[in-house]
């Protein structure tokens, strides 16, 4: 597994608990359902090669 990015995150205090609930109702710590949700993102999106869908094409080196 990767290294861990360490980093500070400013959230609106609604917006945490928010998260803080729908990550209990998944046995899960806010970060860790923050790195879910982030996770799932990017695979929807297509944006990262780690990620992609299955069937999706490797995307190319500058392509937006």
């Amino acid at each position: 597994m990767s290294e861990k990015k360490r980093f500070l995150l400013r959230l609106d205090s609604d917006l945490y608990a928010m998260l803080e609930k729908w990550a209990a109702d998944e046995l899960r710590s806010v970060n860790a359902q923050m790195e879910y949700l982030l996770t799932e993102a990017g695979k929807k999106a297509g944006r990262s090669r780690l990620f992609q869908r299955e069937g999706d094409s490797p995307a190319v080196e500058g392509e937006h």
